[in-house]
C-alpha cells in the first residue's frame, strides 16, 4: 500500500457539502481507502485574487495506485465538480492536492512531489498536522515541524470547524 496526503479546498458553491462529496467519491474509487480526515478550516484566500474565504482539509489515504495514476484521479474529481482553471489561485469549485505520496520525491512536468508549496501553507499545514504531525514532507521534515516555522501572520484568519457542519 502507499501512504498519500491530500488537501482539498472550496469557496464556490455549497463548499462543505462540496468537500464532503468529493472525500465519499474517493472512499469509492477502487484503490483508495480514506484513513483519516482531518476537520474542516474557514481560511483567508491565499494568492492576492479577490474572493470569498476557502473551506479547507487534508485526507490521510492508502492507495494501491501510483502517484501518476493518483494524481490523474484527483484531476477527475475536480472535473466532476465542474473546476475550472480560469485565474491561478483563483475562486474554484474543488481543489485537491497531492501533497505527499510516501514521502516521494518528483519533478516531473505533471507531478512536483512535495507539493511545492505545501510548506508555507497554513491551510494545508494545519488540517495536515491534526491527522498526521510527524509525516515527512518529502522524506525530509515533518509537518509539525513546518507549521512551527510559520508566522502568525500566515495563521491568522484561520478557523476550525467540526467535520459536521
Amino acid at each position: 500500500m502507499n501512504r498519500a496526503l491530500i488537501s482539498l479546498g472550496s469557496n464556490l458553491g455549497d463548499s462543505k457539502a462540496t468537500l464532503k462529496n468529493a472525500l465519499a467519491l474517493l472512499e469509492q474509487t477502487p484503490g483508495i481507502k480514506v484513513d483519516k480526515i482531518s476537520s474542516f478550516y474557514k481560511t483567508p484566500p491565499v494568492g492576492g485574487v479577490l474572493q470569498d474565504d476557502f473551506i479547507n482539509a487534508c485526507a490521510l489515504l492508502s492507495v494501491t495506485l501510483n502517484a501518476h495514476d493518483l494524481m490523474q484521479t484527483l484531476l477527475n474529481i475536480e472535473k466532476e465538480f465542474k473546476r475550472e482553471r480560469i485565474i491561478r489561485w483563483g475562486p474554484r469549485t474543488l481543489d485537491l492536492d497531492l501533497i505527499d505520496f510516501n514521502g516521494e520525491r518528483s519533478d516531473d512536468p505533471f507531478i512536483t512531489l512535495p507539493h511545492p508549496r505545501a510548506y508555507q501553507r497554513a491551510f494545508v499545514l494545519i488540517p495536515a498536522n491534526e491527522i498526521a504531525p510527524d509525516l515527512l514532507l518529502g522524506g525530509k521534515y515533518s509537518v509539525q515541524h513546518y507549521l512551527k516555522k510559520l508566522s502568525e501572520n500566515n495563521i491568522k484568519g484561520i478557523t476550525k470547524l467540526s467535520y459536521a457542519q
